[in-house]
């Protein structure tokens, strides 16, 4: 177990590593860094990446020691004849069971939802009727610093004084990890894309007023005072007809759907035998 402990305090280093690179051996059975990464991401829900960077490696240490036990525990169960008992054989033929059920309903109902084709004509009219479905409110791409005071946020207004482009964003990104105490700080400030009506509303009258590239005065809202940085900004607009095809095409099958599975179902309750 010597070995083991070595090389899973090196797991952090392996992270760049091929997908495929074996971090671990238990008697014989590789243990890779995709079947580390698949236990991360089932984990937390495929968000493995909003993990802070600097528990990351900590996690990967505790899913890697976890597969090594699990093999440990199988292995010795496979030894001491645990896959060849009653308990064992009795509650796998009722998981192989259930799971073969559920499959087969599965691919059953994605075969007649297959069956179900929507014309051209009636996505074109679903959108010509529903057009008000696709538009999309302006929106802003910023970036922000909080801190407490007034004076705070003006110092950091200064420090940004006379900077344009990219040498502007690198020291904004700079300050807002070094500075901001709101939880997007860590991320440079960065809050994404927003639409109008999104933020609390001292902060978005100024940020949808602001130019592209430009820095704003100190801001002061319930949490404290911002100092906010537009990076980019869309105007309001309907998405195309061409854009949200797909979208209409999947919302009318399963619409329709639902009139299919119930005429199905009414059939199949026909020609079964079911008893009370």
């Amino acid at each position: 177990m010597k070995s083991v402990t070595k090389i899973i305090s090196t797991v952090a280093l392996l992270s760049t590593m091929s997908v495929a690179q074996t971090l671990v051996t238990v008697n014989g059975t590789a243990i890779t860094q995709k079947d580390v990464d698949t236990e991360l991401m089932n984990a937390t829900q495929g968000r493995f990446n909003q993990v802070p960077a600097e528990k990351r490696a900590e996690f990967r240490k505790q899913v890697l020691e976890q597969l090594v036990s699990k093999e440990l525990v199988y292995g010795d169960a496979k030894n001491t004849g645990v896959l060849k008992s009653k308990e064992f054989k009795s509650e796998l033929a009722k998981i192989q069971n259930r799971i073969k059920k559920e499959l087969a309903i599965q691919i059953w109902q994605q075969r007649e939802l297959d069956k179900i084709k929507i014309s051209d004509k009636d996505l074109k009219a679903y959108y010509d009727k529903n057009k008000e479905e696709f538009n999309e409110k302006e929106s802003v791409h910023a970036r922000h610093i909080l801190v407490k005071t007034e004076t705070e946020a003006k110092d950091i207004i200064k420090s940004l004084k006379g900077l344009k482009g990219e040498a502007l964003k690198s020291k904004f990104i700079e300050q807002a990890k070094a500075k901001s105490t709101g939880p997007s700080g860590p991320k440079g400030g960065d809050l994404g894309y927003f639409a109008q009506g999104q933020m609390v509303p001292e902060f978005n009258e100024k940020v949808f007023n602001m130019k592209v590239g430009t820095v704003s005065g100190a801001v002061k809202t319930q949490f404290g005072y911002h100092v906010i940085y537009l990076e980019d900004k869309k105007a309001k607009k309907t998405r195309s007809f061409t854009e949200v095809k797909s979208f209409i095409e999947q919302r009318l099958r399963i619409e329709k759907a639902k009139s299919v599975m119930q005429a199905k179902m009414l059939d199949l309750k026909k020609s079964a035998t079911i008893k009370n």
